[in-house]
């Protein structure tokens, strides 16, 4: 399967999901440009969308689906977002697009993360796609030192700035066989805002295109 179809696929079978009157959580990347296109022919079923992104917001409005504030939503009954890799438990590693810190907010706030991917995102460990750490501009230097005494090597995402005005660690070389411990044990270094492990939380569903991963 092509990978461009496979994420087409996915983008669409998420549908399945989207029930009358929903505000439906969106995420941020190239799958869930397919699923905001499919989404568009559902525009008048739905209430709207809360978006992970300034893009996705964009894409959005230009299919005519109102973008709504999670603070005025409360919590979702739905959030739809792809992933750089997803695991057999269905712990995932995101934030290549840049939009983790939002994406986390809007998974933690939902009933179910429906994640869509492509055949080549499914690996049996986390970690041969670098993981995303976003980190306050001043601490950038401070949180790459205490994650190389861990053991991981972590590059500057240099001239990307985030939706939030923060910078992007992305660290390399890491088989993340513990991701749970990881990521609480990363969020508590002072200076990072979101890791891009998202496994305390997981996917709900995994649909690999048009199939949902048992």
């Amino acid at each position: 399967m092509a990978q461009n179809e496979g994420k087409r696929l996915a983008g669409r079978a998420a549908l399945r999901y989207v029930e009358d009157g929903m505000v439906v959580g969106v995420g941020t990347g190239s799958t869930v440009a397919y699923f905001i296109e499919a989404l568009a022919e559902r525009r008048d079923t739905i209430e709207g969308a809360v978006s992970s992104s300034e893009q996705s917001s964009r894409l959005l409005r230009e299919r005519g689906i109102p973008v709504l504030d999670l603070n005025a939503t409360g919590e979702l009954a739905l959030y739809v977002d792809g992933a750089d890799e997803c695991d057999p438990h269905k712990r995932l590693i995101k934030g290549g697009g840049g939009a983790l810190t939002r994406e986390k907010i809007i998974a933690a706030a939902s009933q179910r993360f429906v994640c869509i991917i492509d055949p080549a995102k499914r690996v049996d460990v986390l970690g041969r796609f670098p993981l995303p750490v976003e980190v306050i501009p001043m601490a950038r230097s401070h949180v790459a030192r205490a994650i190389a005494a861990r053991g991981g090597q972590p590059v500057w995402r240099d001239g990307v700035v985030t939706d939030n005005g923060n910078w992007i660690l992305d660290v390399h070389n890491w088989s993340i066989t513990d991701p749970v411990a990881l990521e609480s044990e990363l969020n508590q270094i002072a200076g990072v805002v979101c890791v891009g492990l998202f496994a305390r939380r997981p996917a709900d569903v995994v649909l690999i295109g048009d199939r949902e991963m048992a």
